[in-house]
């Protein structure tokens, strides 16, 4: 079927709808949620796009894309297809920098004029079978991207069926039907192709090769009149599709650092201890003082994740305080074991979190919220059961205070410095931050401690004096050697002689 691709009312996208795609991402939705396009970003085959001035992240996604051919409103799954006249290939092209300040709406950084090329052939609908279709993206002669609808987590009918529930889909209507994996960035000089087929129906019927070429803009954003473009690692990894494409170092998910047997060590350590074996080892800044837990008796153990205010200024808030800023990105990518540590400055006359974003951290599975500064709703988020060390309550909203910078970057949080995948043990008696290269010892030698400090305490209840008792005299260390002789190896592990002075510190 060859006809020409009429200006479309509508164009509607859709976030995510291939397995492959979600599994890359790392979140799979439950029920599909989209965006719009405006009808200027329309392109044909043989056609430039452009990446404007001061950018880098120019991405394609191949799509296969419908075109509906009689309205639909309120139809059924069963009768949607009925509604799409033709198939056909599409790229919907995204400029990343531009995406934290749109994310979900994707007005700018989806909307420039010709990122959305369609055709050049259309597919007759009827002659399809729409579980069957095969969607292929190139890159210079490059095969970048291969997948059919059989690997769509929403089937094209139910898409359709879901639109026309909230509006009326009217002819000439594009819908954009997501992307699988391989999507990546693409840099002047490029140039990207996409074909749509169905290569089991008869006759294999084809969209032909969608041809665009990248070229480069040559007039920057005003950032007078609007977000200017900026991106951080995150967006370079969804950009290019992963951290090793963009060319960033591998990084561990710092969850992961965690095993179950070393969590659960640190769970039964008291920060008091840890904080005695620190000391030992001569690290002493390992306090976030200030701080206490929203509620009684809750322990967190996890592995930090930073985030970063500076002061707030105007101009900074209005290019960094809104839309899909640090502190959101932040609460979005949290991993399970994971604590948010927040610098905040110490300034507790403003919350730095509140009920919906601590609801977002549960569900994540992070292991708790550190800040030095406020928390508002403080109730609600004691309720929601997140553990949560602060200086306290404060009503405000964010942009009193702070401006949300950075995420994943080193911090200083209560007087301690904080790095990305340290360790965060916070408890009734405070948090501390231990280095991931000396917890095992740290941990293994408080442990051993608070068993030879139940025994000290048990000869105290006796009726011993401290003195050559607490801290263990030679005399007295013997004595318990002797009595723990018979324990558990793993009970009896040694740790550094306590030093005078150190019942202060345990």
């Amino acid at each position: 079927m060859t006809a020409s691709i009429t200006r479309p009312g509508k164009i509607i996208a859709i976030h995510l709808s291939y397995a492959s795609r979600a599994d890359q991402r790392g979140r799979r939705p439950a029920a599909p949620s989209y965006f719009f396009k405006p009808a200027s970003s329309i392109g044909v085959s043989g056609g430039t796009v452009e990446r404007p001035a001061g950018t880098e992240l120019l991405a394609f996604e191949g799509e296969i894309a419908l075109v509906i051919g009689t309205p639909a409103r309120r139809v059924s799954l069963e009768d949607a297809w009925e509604h799409v006249a033709a198939v056909t290939a599409s790229n919907d092209l995204g400029l990343y920098d531009l995406r934290a300040n749109d994310k979900g709406s994707n007005v700018r950084s989806k909307g420039g004029d010709g990122y959305t090329p369609l055709g050049p052939e259309l597919i007759d609908a009827r002659s399809v079978d729409p579980a069957a279709l095969r969607v292929r993206a190139w890159v210079n002669g490059e095969l970048r991207q291969d997948d059919t609808t059989a690997g769509l987590i929403f089937p094209l009918a139910q898409l359709v069926a879901d639109l026309s529930q909230h509006f009326t889909l009217e002819t000439g209507d594009v819908i954009l039907t997501g992307t699988p994996a391989g999507s990546s960035v693409v840099v002047p000089g490029d140039v990207v192709e996409v074909e749509v087929d169905a290569p089991d129906a008869d006759d294999s019927p084809s969209s032909g090769r969608l041809v665009t070429t990248v070229t480069q803009g040559e007039v920057p954003f005003d950032g007078d009149l609007g977000s200017l473009p900026a991106v951080d690692d995150l967006q370079r990894t969804e950009a290019w599709g992963s951290r090793d494409a963009a060319g960033l170092p591998s990084e561990e998910q710092p969850g992961a650092r965690l095993s179950p047997e070393l969590r659960a060590k640190l769970l039964e350590a008291p920060t008091a201890g840890l904080s005695a074996q620190l000391r030992k080892r001569g690290h002493h800044s390992c306090f976030v003082d200030g701080v206490a837990a929203n509620i009684a008796g809750s322990k967190i153990v996890g592995t930090a994740k930073t985030l970063r205010f500076v002061p707030f200024r105007e101009d900074l808030f209005a290019s960094h305080g809104g839309g899909y800023n640090a502190q959101k990105r932040a609460f979005d990518a949290v991993d399970e074991g994971e604590v948010i540590v927040i610098e905040a400055r110490g300034d507790a006359t403003t919350g730095t979190l509140g009920d919906i974003l601590a609801l977002r951290a549960r569900a994540r599975g992070a292991a708790g919220v550190v800040t030095d500064g406020g928390v508002r709703d403080f109730d609600a988020v004691a309720e929601i059961g997140l553990p949560v060390f602060s200086q306290g309550a404060h009503p405000s909203v964010l942009g009193r205070r702070h401006v949300p910078w950075d995420v994943d970057v080193t911090i200083s949080c209560g007087g301690a410095t904080v790095q990305p995948g340290d360790i965060i043990v916070g408890d009734g008696d405070g948090v501390i931050v231990i280095p991931p290269s000396l917890v095992d010892e740290v941990v293994d030698a408080a442990l051993a401690q608070e068993i030879e400090d139940a025994w000290i305490a048990e000869q105290v209840a006796a009726g011993h004096p401290v003195d050559g008792l607490f801290p263990l005299n030679a005399d007295w260390r013997a004595k318990y050697e002797a009595a723990t002789a018979a324990a558990p190896a793993s009970a009896r592990a040694s740790a550094p002689a306590p030093e005078n002075g150190d019942e202060d510190e345990r």
